[in-house]
């Protein structure tokens, strides 16, 4: 695959057992002491700042922050500076940031070149204009280079529009209503997406309060890389009127938390084609990240849509799109109606020059530099050394990756797994063992919280994004930090 950034791919039954040993263990995680005495006093002591800017937001903003992964214990950090490998807060210290964004920016934060070219377009045309800007012909063409199977494309405003862009086009295309999602896998907030979030087979019991029943009536779940699972409800959709599309992350669930066979893709798309379902890809986090070709060319599977986000706006605002075979993404032509059946998708800010142009350069930059296999060889090396950390210090933890995605799972609290054909056997050990679930993310924060307060960010303290800026001395300081907090990790006994 062209500049592919996955080296290795583990096997997901060797890692999920793991990852059920971890959730059977005790918690174990840093001493009630070394959080009280080191943890908390780095954050009273060092993060004065942060901590006004984020009182005075608790009453302007519900919760305090305007983005769901700046909720981090025992409270916000408050960034002022991006620059590569590193973040710096309004009280002056500085964190190896292996957030990225989220995930957007695997040229490591504030690129120059994406910057340049940013404020370039900035100073002559400005970020939005409306009409029509030769950029997004440039993103189009340079999504369409890397990823064949995009013949085109329509760029919108998040990943939450594209999924929903996508699954009207399906519904159009097919003329079925039903759509079948990987229990766990995020695909945005809409309200037909917000089931079985996290935790398969939690269907709407966790996330979905403010949404009436009706809107994911027709949204099924499906266990994680359980082929036969998912034609089964294939089968059974067969009788309720056809299956629509299905929608994979496909490195596994919420970004490969839950990983998947190899060859699990390809069974997705034969099974699609067996039903009369498109096969959805959404790659708003692989997309550019594992490769130019992104998943579907690291896996050799064509999707007939695909789902952008992230680094398809390099890492800038409005970061989202949709595209695929010229027979579906047609679909979404603008303009006036023609008497036929269209999705209709919109957005004002969508498309806009400066996130166009950011992404276009970005994409550039990302081949000129083979950021993707970089990143790739660092997500490695960083891996590798968490493993042998882990040995080290005798922990229960599971550490895997797949390129510059690494995951850092220390509590098991992302792997409960509750997937059955029956509501009541899925809602019923949901309910059972809900409270051990927050214990066990809370248990998660105070770990996030501990690396913190060590130099490192990371996404809820489970996952890391390499970037091109992790040089071998960034993951050399990162991997002793590491084991500064893994020092003090104890057994809690709580299980």
């Amino acid at each position: 695959m062209e500049h592919c950034g996955i080296s290795r791919w583990d096997d997901p039954s060797t890692i999920n057992e793991q990852l059920k040993a971890l959730t059977d263990a005790p918690i174990y995680e840093v001493s009630p002491e070394y959080y009280q005495s080191e943890v908390m006093r780095y954050f009273d002591e060092k993060c004065a700042r942060s901590r006004a800017v984020y009182e005075e937001a608790k009453e302007y903003i519900p919760g305090g922050v305007q983005h769901n992964l700046a909720f981090n214990k025992p409270f916000p950090i408050c960034v002022t500076r991006a620059n590569g490998a590193y973040l710096t807060d309004a009280d002056g210290n500085r964190y190896i940031d292996f957030l990225q964004a989220g995930g957007p920016t695997i040229l490591g934060s504030n690129n120059e070149a994406v910057r340049r070219a940013a404020t370039g377009l900035i100073e002559t045309c400005g970020p939005v204009t409306g009409l029509l800007h030769e950029a997004e012909l440039m993103i189009a063409k340079e999504i369409h280079r890397h990823m064949p199977a995009v013949e085109m494309f329509r760029m919108l405003g998040s990943g939450t529009e594209a999924v929903m862009a996508a699954l009207r086009i399906a519904r159009i295309a097919t003329g079925h209503k039903r759509v079948i999602k990987i229990g766990g896998a995020y695909h945005g907030w809409s309200d037909q997406m917000v089931y079985g979030l996290k935790i398969p087979g939690s269907r709407a019991l966790l996330e979905s309060h403010g949404i009436p029943r009706g809107c994911y009536a027709l949204t099924d779940e499906v266990r994680p890389n359980d082929l036969n699972m998912l034609e089964t409800m294939l089968r059974l959709n067969r009788i309720k009127g056809g299956t629509a599309a299905v929608i994979v992350e496909p490195v596994g669930p919420e970004s490969g938390t839950r990983p998947v066979a190899q060859a699990y893709n390809a069974g997705v798309r034969a099974l699609c084609d067996q039903y009369g379902a498109l096969l959805i890809f959404d790659e708003v986090v692989t997309g550019f990240r594992v490769g130019l070709g992104g998943a579907q060319g690291y896996f050799n599977v064509i999707p007939d849509l695909t789902i952008f986000g992230k680094i398809v706006a390099g890492g800038y605002p409005a970061a989202g799109g949709v595209g695929g075979k010229k027979e579906y993404a047609s679909l979404m032509a603008a303009g006036l109606a023609t008497g036929k059946h269209r999705a209709y998708v919109g957005g004002t800010l969508a498309a806009n020059p400066l996130s166009s142009l950011a992404g276009y350069t970005a994409i550039r930059e990302i081949e000129r530099t083979n950021a993707c296999e970089i990143a790739g060889r660092q997500g490695d090396k960083l891996t590798d050394g968490l493993k042998a950390l882990i040995a080290k210090c005798n922990l229960p933890y599971v550490a895997y990756n797949q390129g510059s995605i690494v995951h850092l799972e220390c509590t098991g609290a992302m792997s409960f797994d509750y997937s059955s054909m029956h509501f009541v056997k899925s809602a019923l050990g949901l309910l059972k063992n809900k409270a051990m679930m927050t214990r066990r993310k809370d248990a998660m924060e105070r770990m996030g919280a501990a690396y913190m307060a060590n130099g490192i960010v990371t996404l809820a303290g489970s996952r890391l994004y390499t970037s091109l800026a992790d040089t071998d001395e960034v993951i050399a300081d990162a991997l002793s930090r590491f084991e500064t907090v893994f020092s003090h990790v104890v057994n809690t006994g709580v299980r």
